[in-house]
């Protein structure tokens, strides 16, 4: 039985590099209530679906509330519990209401930061494998260095949702 929606199909967001945050030129993809998350275990639900599909390296908590992107990984994050106001894109990006079954996809340099949150509010990132996650503030020194790592983040091997004919390979090709 198959723990995603059918046709499930994200919502896809270019941000621009703002001059602190370098975001990227693949779009940012939201899964808007594409998992059908188990009520008594939504994080393993998230955790099994994403290393199904090749993500791994797999951590539940929140997301940061100061503004911070990767520029050496791109992300997945799948919400397990609660709800929150994410600001994705940086200062001048998104600012998006994320749910438990909703899940966001950070190509590598995506600017994000979160405004508000359920106290029950749990996440669940993982990362394609063969990158090395860093958290990366938003400064002039490391927005000139993200700009030489951004371009050699390998694309990954599957949609951490959909799998390999998913809508990342079709989106970030």
């Amino acid at each position: 039985m198959s723990v995603v929606r059918d046709n499930a199909e994200p919502l896809a967001i270019v941000f621009e590099d703002d001059g602190l945050v370098p975001n990227n030129i693949l779009p940012f993809l939201v899964y808007q209530g594409a998992v059908k998350l188990d009520p008594k275990h939504p994080e393993e639900t998230n955790e099994d679906l994403f290393e199904r599909n090749g993500w791994g390296g797999t951590w539940r908590n929140g997301v940061y509330g100061y503004l911070h992107y990767h520029a050496t990984v791109h992300e997945v994050l799948g919400v397990a519990r609660g709800s929150a106001s994410v600001r994705f894109g940086g200062d001048h990006g998104q600012e998006l209401q994320i749910k438990a079954g909703d899940v966001a996809i950070l190509p590598a340099g995506t600017g994000h930061q979160r405004i508000q949150a359920s106290d029950d509010f749990c996440v669940i990132g993982a990362y394609p494998p063969g990158s090395r996650m860093e958290i990366t503030r938003a400064t002039p020194d490391n927005h000139a260095k993200a700009l030489k790592t951004i371009p050699q983040v390998a694309l990954p091997p599957a949609d951490p949702v959909t799998g390999k004919d998913g809508a990342l390979m079709r989106l970030w090709r």
